[in-house]
């Protein structure tokens, strides 16, 4: 189960459920194993300079290669361009979760 977290300066207007929501679209059709996105959204009201920081976290699986990761965060971007007001520095950061890493729902 993949993990968003989205960190924004609070001075920009941003509807950060809708992003999450749609960065949970890109992974499942980037990745239709992936399963749902857990997201979180984190206005930040000290920051320097305008930005925008999306970190996405996946297990590390054998077709989760370098390929795989760019073209992935390619698209992450788009959703980003697409949906932040400019003037605004946009990051995507993706990770792999630790293997001792694990959710389940209760």
């Amino acid at each position: 189960m993949p993990q968003a977290d989205l960190y924004f300066a609070s001075d920009v207007d941003i509807d950060a459920a809708r992003v999450l929501a749609q960065v949970e679209v890109v992974v499942s059709e980037h990745d239709a194993g992936a399963g749902e996105c857990k997201g979180r959204a984190f206005p930040v009201t000290v920051t320097h300079h305008r930005n925008v920081l999306l970190q996405v976290a996946v297990l590390e699986k054998p077709h989760r290669d370098h390929a795989f990761m760019t073209g992935l965060q390619t698209k992450l971007f788009g959703v980003l361009e697409a949906m932040v007001p400019s003037p605004c520095v946009i990051a995507v950061e993706l990770r792999f979760q630790s293997p001792f890493n694990q959710s389940k729902r209760i």
